[in-house]
């Protein structure tokens, strides 16, 4: 029986990167990974870089400069003619994408020899892994530290069957070869505008139907307010405190029936997607057998450092609690091997920032204004728009804002939220001076460069005494 000192189980962004910094700390490390590819072959990178953050990246991407060719060029003096529309193109261009970056892990795994198991990982008593491949017997392997970073799938609802053709979820919803006439999205959240931005921009109308009353309760509800009246106008129809009673696919599309405050509403569209969040993936794993705790909602009991009940197996990503974003789980993943190997790292996961990719982009750290205040904190805070940042007005992208919260107190940093553009990129400079606890004063005696986007991050900060100086 062949022994390996780390085996982890799960080839995305958490187990992949759990894997290299394993190996880099010099022990021999095997990854277990089951994922097949569109042209069927093996391909690590989990839902992340195959189904999830890359792909959906590259159409919002593709869907954004459409869009700027119909709507944004002409006020820069760029008149364009016949603008055509070819979406398998685009398809096909996220597909290499995805292609270049899963061949990329596969050669990282190389590089740092770590041997790739391919198939289904299952636990066995006596720390030993057992891999099912997609043909052949199942082959076991002894372990002396397990990682378990088997990820998440789409959460479903019991009333609505997934065909991945009228009605897809997440994954479904990045392969359509045709914009769709009318498309409805079930669900409000990263996902959800994500996806319906993307076809909202090259043509779709997109009626979104969420179930919570706020919008981005997540986020600081300044932003969400602004967020909610700039997508509107953008085109997206979104309807709050709704609850969907059916959806049934038909011949001519997809019949749904839903309820709100108002009553009860039925509507027909060309596609439906189920965005309604994630769930652990923990299937198949053999938890019950070997006594591992996962609680009621699937997620795998682990302490702060990631360890589970079982000494030697450790939980990272979405199966735990936390954000179920790829850094986070990247991190978690380069703590544990670090922790194997005798070190004291640790991950913060109060400063993990979000990111929503809409555009504009939704970006946010640490707390919001009306979290610190029902936690009994008193707070200051700074904003500062985008349109009055000279570079902002240069590049004709003035929507959004910048908010930065602090202590009322001590001027310590408690949270940064941004809606706008390069939200996702502006977002770091101030998860870096959360994780140092600096104040808001802090980031305000920086001096960033003129003109750029990330004056307004400073202009916010020096917002939060009073000292902003161009508004």
């Amino acid at each position: 029986m062949q022994e390996f000192d780390v085996i982890v189980i799960g080839g995305g962004p958490a187990g992949y990167v759990a894997a290299i910094r394993s190996a880099q700390l010099g022990m021999k490390t095997a990854i277990v990974d089951e994922y097949i590819g569109k042209d069927n072959q093996p391909a690590l990178g989990g839902t992340c870089l195959n189904a999830g953050c890359i792909p959906s990246k590259a159409l919002l991407d593709s869907s954004e400069h459409y869009d700027r060719v119909l709507h944004k060029f002409a006020g820069h003096g760029i008149r364009a003619k016949e603008v055509d529309l070819d979406v398998p193109a685009m398809i096909s261009r996220k597909d290499k994408i995805v292609s270049t970056l899963t061949r990329g892990v596969a050669g990282l795994m190389k590089k740092n020899k770590v041997t790739w198991l391919q198939g289904h990982g299952r636990l066995e008593l006596g720390m030993k892994v057992a891999v099912k491949p997609h043909k052949g017997k199942a082959e076991v392997y002894q372990a002396k530290h397990i990682i378990l970073a088997t990820g998440s799938t789409p959460r479903m609802l019991p009333n609505i069957q997934v065909d991945q053709e009228r009605i897809v979820d997440s994954t479904g919803a990045l392969e359509f070869q045709e914009v769709p006439k009318k498309l409805g999205v079930i669900g409000a959240g990263v996902i959800g505008l994500e996806l319906g931005s993307v076809w909202s921009r090259l043509g779709a109308e997109v009626i979104v139907l969420e179930a919570m009353d706020d919008f981005l309760a997540m986020t600081d509800s300044q932003i969400a307010k602004e967020a909610l009246k700039e997508f509107k106008r953008q085109g997206l129809d979104i309807h709050l405190g709704t609850r969907v009673k059916h959806a049934e696919a038909t011949k001519e599309g997809v019949a749904l029936e839903y309820e709100d405050g108002e009553g009860s509403h039925k509507l027909t569209v060309d596609k439906l997607i189920v965005a309604v969040g994630r769930k652990p993936h923990t299937e198949g794993l053999n938890a019950t057998e070997i006594d591992l705790l996962i609680d009621e909602s699937g997620y795998i009991h682990v302490d702060e450092f990631c360890a589970t009940n079982i000494p030697g197996i450790y939980a990272i990503g979405d199966v735990v609690r936390g954000p179920m974003l790829a850094h986070k789980g990247s991190e978690e993943g380069v703590m544990v091997a670090e922790r194997i190997a005798g070190m004291k790292s640790r991950v913060n996961h109060d400063t993990i920032p979000w990111v929503i990719y809409t555009w504009p982009e939704i970006a946010w750290v640490g707390q919001t204004e009306d979290s610190v205040r029902q936690a009994g904190r008193e707070c200051k805070s700074g904003t500062f728009p985008m349109r009055a940042c000279g570079r902002a007005l240069a590049m004709d992208e003035t929507t959004g804002m910048v908010k930065v919260i602090a202590d009322a107190h001590t001027d310590e940093i408690l949270g940064v939220h941004i809606f706008g553009a390069a939200a996702s990129e502006l977002i770091a400079e101030t998860v870096v001076a959360m994780e140092y606890q600096a104040s808001s004063e802090d980031l305000a005696c920086i001096v960033h460069a003129h003109p750029t986007m990330s004056e307004a991050v400073h202009e916010a900060a020096l917002g939060v005494h009073g000292r902003s100086l161009h508004i």
